[in-house]
């Protein structure tokens, strides 16, 4: 069987950093991702708003160096839990538990441009050209290219 989930997108608050009863860190946030398709003239693109919980060490991570706003990418898998709310009614959760979390896009703002122009290194000399033989002189062929015996 097979749950495997990758998203990428935009948080839409500043990750809070919990800990439970036994000192593990784990952080909840919502990941908002835009949806393909075209988009009809003035009208916004759609997006889908995802949970998505990190523990230990990946809940360390996004609490300190994500933001609201930020381009987010997350792979995790799918899990569903059920609970009662305060009125006794029973819900049901369904969101992505992360296994690993990268960033995407630029320090500023996740991918904007920053304003600083990066200094082009000095040129050194080129790296000399190579050839490469013909597939059929390559060794463990005949001059027909045929295989002669090679176990791949």
């Amino acid at each position: 069987m097979l749950n495997c989930a990758i998203i990428m997108g935009r948080l839409t608050a500043d990750p809070q950093l919990r800990k439970t009863a036994s000192d593990v860190s784990v952080t909840s946030f919502t990941v908002a991702v835009d949806r393909n398709g075209k988009v009809a003239e003035g009208q916004e693109r759609q997006a889908d708003f995802i949970s998505v919980t990190a523990w230990r060490g990946a809940a360390d991570f996004v609490a300190r160096y994500f933001h609201k706003g930020d381009m987010i990418a997350v792979q995790g898998s799918i899990q569903t839990r059920s609970y009662e709310d305060k009125n006794g009614n029973k819900r049901t959760a369904t969101e992505i538990v992360a296994d690993n979390v990268s960033f995407c896009g630029g320090r500023n703002g996740g991918g904007q441009q920053t304003t600083q122009t990066p200094t082009p290194a000095p040129q050194t000399s080129q790296a000399p050209t190579q050839e490469f033989a013909p597939a059929n002189e390559f060794p463990g062929f005949g001059a027909d290219g045929a295989d002669d015996g090679m176990p791949f």
